[in-house]
């Protein structure tokens, strides 16, 4: 087994908690320094406090929300004049990009199921621009955390027909495959009739499905009914699902699919010739 295989193992093994903590204290060193030259964006966050996504700098932070916020407008053509609702808001990173580009008349709000990054956007963020809200909500994740609510039970909090445009990075990678059906069903509830959604996923189809089961590096080997997972032990880890099971998702809550851009998590070579390395989903 490679090295990479073996210390993503080990990871899965470690609590929810124990996750955070091995961050925290990893990063602490760069995160003290970070703080001691005064070079952290008021509003980004430790790098020991980032879960999503890989950890960065403040600049590199700012830049990859800028990065989603661009891949929005290109998409979904979203507005400053908006309602956004962002699904696993994590601890800020495209809610930042927006501060800047939402109006007056626009807003956002957005939830997560960790209740420390919604307090920071909330402690930072909210506190500067009053049209931007975070929830927290307490569903269980495997790879986040140990709460008892499900996420396949969970109601959005927000009246039907509420949001032009709702989007989420890199959150129906790590969910469960009825999970991502009822939020299927969700986004068509508060979406309002004339709105577009945007997610990003790992997606594959029969001729990619060898590459993807053994990939020496990233590997969904755990073969489902039309979706694959990278572990057994932590089931929200990573999963990646047939083209054709998505599509089925998607009818099955009454929504269209838009468009389907390949990202190149499949394929590193081709980074330079794609916008994105997971795939991008957009639906109605």
């Amino acid at each position: 087994m490679k090295k990479s295989k073996r210390l993503r193992n080990l990871w899965y093994n470690l609590s929810p908690q124990q996750r955070f903590t091995v961050r925290r204290l990893y990063y602490l060193p760069s995160d003290l320094y970070e703080q001691f030259i005064n070079k952290r964006h008021r509003y980004v966050p430790p790098k020991g406090y980032i879960y999503t996504g890989s950890p960065s700098n403040s600049k590199e932070y700012i830049l990859q929300g800028l990065h989603q916020l661009e891949l929005l407008k290109e998409d979904i053509d979203i507005k400053p004049d908006d309602s956004v609702l962002d699904i696993g808001s994590g601890i800020g990173r495209t809610a930042i990009a927006l501060t800047t580009y939402l109006n007056e008349k626009g807003f956002y709000e957005g939830f997560d199921v960790v209740e420390k990054g919604v307090q920071w956007c909330n402690k930072k963020i909210k506190k500067d621009h009053s049209n931007f809200n975070f929830k927290y909500i307490p569903l269980f994740n495997d790879l986040y955390n140990e709460n008892e609510l499900e996420a396949s039970e969970f109601k959005f909090p927000y009246p039907d027909n509420h949001f032009d445009k709702i989007f989420s990075f890199s959150v129906f990678t790590h969910m469960k495959i009825d999970e991502i059906q009822h939020y299927f069903s969700e986004i068509k509830r508060v979406l309002k009739p004339d709105g577009k959604a945007f997610s990003t996923f790992f997606v594959y189809d029969d001729n990619t499905e060898k590459q993807i089961a053994n990939n020496e590096k990233f590997s969904f080997p755990y073969l489902y009914d039309g979706y694959r997972l990278m572990s057994n032990v932590v089931q929200s880890g990573n999963i990646a699902i047939h083209k054709e099971k998505l599509n089925e998702m998607l009818q099955n809550s009454n929504l269209e699919l838009v468009s389907l851009t390949e990202g190149f998590w499949k394929n590193k070579e081709n980074s330079l010739n794609e916008k994105e390395y997971q795939d991008i989903v957009v639906f109605k």
